[in-house]
């Protein structure tokens, strides 16, 4: 994503403050995305080789007043490891390293770095030697998140150290001169217990940034943007019955006009159960050309005997870009609108797993994309989605892969499998939804597997397979816990479970966070 494409909206007389963050691949760069937004300072992520030449061009036009390099996986001695212009750390704005970042600047600045002795993997305690910077008023003591090989041992002489922990004798610095400061361990995560003050200290005492970026204001700004694009054109709305592509639905109907739009849902055959049924009802009233096309048979038919995840989601991306194209040629419509987020985006180019409407055929028929939500996170969506006046069914709905039940099945995708897993995931949002837990949880589904297991019934032999049941607590979907379901509601579900799904004997409870596993299991 172009930083000076995305910070556009944010150009001009009224602009807002803004942080650019450096993406060197870590896990949690869209967590410190997500805490200097949560601040009411905009924050936008950029490619790790983003040029000083380029940063001063996107600085000339917009308030950016800090630079945040993020944490990765790799060794900053590893051989093609992601660098830095050098030139950065020359402009005057001030610069904070996490993590790999943190190693980087050290590597820079001539400092020794070199593979810890004993690495440092989840919460440890920080000194802190001086409570200046970014970590002013902080107590001598910290509960940190560490997640690093490497470790910085010394700095030059023009850097001073402000913590360490037992392994690492620099888990913290700045330039005595200049704004550049270095954290080894991650402020962004929860689990540093004062991460937020530390980031409001860069922010606001280090960058001078001022907390005028509101998420009311989005919604006019896009529709603005929305009519600009467009201009009098017609456009083709990609209707999952997400969030997502609903808030993007009322938007654009907003912006253009439903006469102008056509609303296309697919029933792919890889839906929940009653989906196709809800959305038809929610969107009738919206005044729009809302069509439903029936193409299970070409989903399935497409999806026959393919086994891996990242092939099924191409597959199915592609076909949803063919049915659209069908659909614009049948109303002469120019443009294809989707609700793409920016987990999608953050997720796909990361190589986390591939997002169906990210990974879109090189050759489309369409004048262009139209993402209107591109550059929000979910929870802010649905902040734009009650302000468009969106029901809470819609706006609160939990999410669902674009893929839909195709990522939930493990192995190749069947109707007898997709029978199997929708009605298993009923089971589960209905007990969910019974026993009152919804509203604290992220998601809540299940998942079908190709292993099968022995059981008794009837006083025989059963043989059937393994399904999963998934219940996460999430700000974001980014991290993940999973939820601590009370027994009685698993034993529910359990039994519900193999007494009403034929094919289903023996259901798992998941109890993996994100990471180290994600929320979907495809």
């Amino acid at each position: 994503m172009g930083a000076t494409r995305a910070l556009k909206a944010n150009s001009g007389t009224n602009r807002s403050d803004a942080i650019l963050i450096l993406n060197f691949g870590g896990q949690y760069t869209h967590l410190i995305g997500r805490n200097v937004r949560e601040n009411s300072v905009y924050s936008e992520i950029v490619p790790n080789d983003t040029s000083a030449r380029r940063i001063k061009r996107i600085v000339s036009k917009t308030n950016v007043k800090g630079i945040i390099l993020s944490g990765g996986p790799d060794s900053v001695y590893q051989k093609g490891a992601p660098g830095l212009d050098q030139k950065v750390l020359d402009l005057g704005i001030p610069v904070l390293g996490l993590c790999y970042g943190h190693q980087l600047i050290a590597k820079m600045a001539n400092g020794v770095v070199k593979p810890a002795e004993k690495k440092e993997f989840g919460g440890t305690k920080a000194t802190i030697d001086r409570g200046v910077a970014v970590l002013k008023g902080l107590e001598p003591r910290q509960d940190v998140w560490m997640s690093h090989g490497d470790t910085v041992y010394s700095m030059p002489p023009e850097y001073e150290v402000l913590a360490h922990t037992d392994n690492t004798p620099v888990a913290a610095f700045r330039h005595k001169d200049r704004p550049i400061y270095g954290l080894q361990w991650h402020p962004e995560v929860m689990h540093t217990k004062n991460g937020v003050q530390m980031l409001r200290n860069f922010l606001f005492d280090q960058c001078g940034c001022k907390p005028d970026w509101k998420m009311e204001d989005f919604a006019p700004r896009a529709l603005e943007a929305i009519k600009h694009r467009i201009r009098g054109g017609s456009a083709v709305v990609a209707l999952s019955g997400g969030v997502d592509s609903s808030v993007a639905t009322a938007l654009v109907a907003k912006a253009i006009g439903g006469e102008k739009m056509a609303v296309v849902y697919v029933d792919t055959g890889l839906m929940r159960k009653g989906e196709t049924e809800q959305v038809r009802e929610t969107f009738s009233a919206l005044g729009t050309d809302l069509r439903i096309i029936d193409a299970e048979e070409r989903f399935v038919k497409a999806l026959k005997g393919v086994v891996n995840p990242e092939k099924k989601r191409k597959i199915i991306g592609r076909l949803f870009i063919r049915i659209f194209e069908e659909q614009a040629a049948l109303i002469k419509a120019d443009y294809l609108v989707q609700g793409t987020i920016y987990p999608d985006t953050i997720e796909s180019k990361g190589g986390i797993k591939t997002h169906h409407n990210i990974a879109l055929p090189r050759k489309l028929k369409f004048r262009g994309i139209v993402e209107p939500l591109k550059d929000l996170y979910k929870d802010e969506v649905r902040i734009v989605g009650r302000s468009l006046g969106l029901p809470d069914s819609i706006v609160d709905r939990q999410p669902f892969p674009g893929p839909g039940l195709a990522v939930r099945i493990k192995g190749e995708v069947t109707k007898r499998k997709l029978e199997m897993v929708r009605e298993a995931d009923w089971i589960v949002t209905s007990e969910i939804e019974k026993a009152g837990l919804a509203k604290g949880l992220w998601q809540y589904f299940a998942t079908l597997t190709d292993t099968r297991s022995v059981g008794v019934r009837g006083d025989s032999r059963s043989y059937k397979r393994i399904a999963g049941v998934n219940a996460y607590v999430s700000r974001d979907a980014m991290t993940a816990e999973f939820a601590e379901l009370p027994w009685d509601v698993l034993r529910a579900i359990s039994t519900r479970i193999t007494n009403e799904v034929p094919g289903i004997g023996r259901p798992l409870y998941n109890i993996t966070d994100k990471p180290p596993g994600t929320i979907e299991w495809e």
